[in-house]
């Protein structure tokens, strides 16, 4: 069994990006199954995203990061971010930051 947590910094700002709404999700035969919604703490961090550990298989990672633009006011190319990853096999932690601005975003495997 594996956990997601996530990280989003604002890199235009150089700050925590704070109440970023973020949905984690797991491709099944019907389609894709929302696992859980959730908001980012004041530190920009959700420390687990799901309440059960997951199993290997498709799943997908999606922040409002336009939402969290438009809060402050700011206009933005892209309306979210989204990590479509595989877990292989359980027991791993997988901590998938988003790095966001404005015009860009990224992605890496932290710790």
């Amino acid at each position: 069994m594996s956990a997601i947590s996530t990280h989003i910094l604002d890199t235009a700002l150089g700050t925590p990006a704070a109440a970023v709404s973020v949905t984690l999700e797991q491709c099944s035969t019907e389609g894709w199954l929302t696992l859980t919604v959730a908001k980012t703490d004041a530190d920009g961090r959700i420390k687990s995203l799901s309440a059960e550990p997951l199993t290997p298989g498709h799943y997908r990672l999606t922040a409002e990061i336009g939402d969290y633009f438009a809060g402050s006011g700011r206009d933005a190319l892209y309306v979210s971010a989204q990590i479509d990853f595989v877990i292989a096999q359980a027991g791993s932690h997988y901590h998938l930051p988003f790095l966001i601005s404005p015009w860009s975003w990224s992605t890496y495997r932290g710790s």
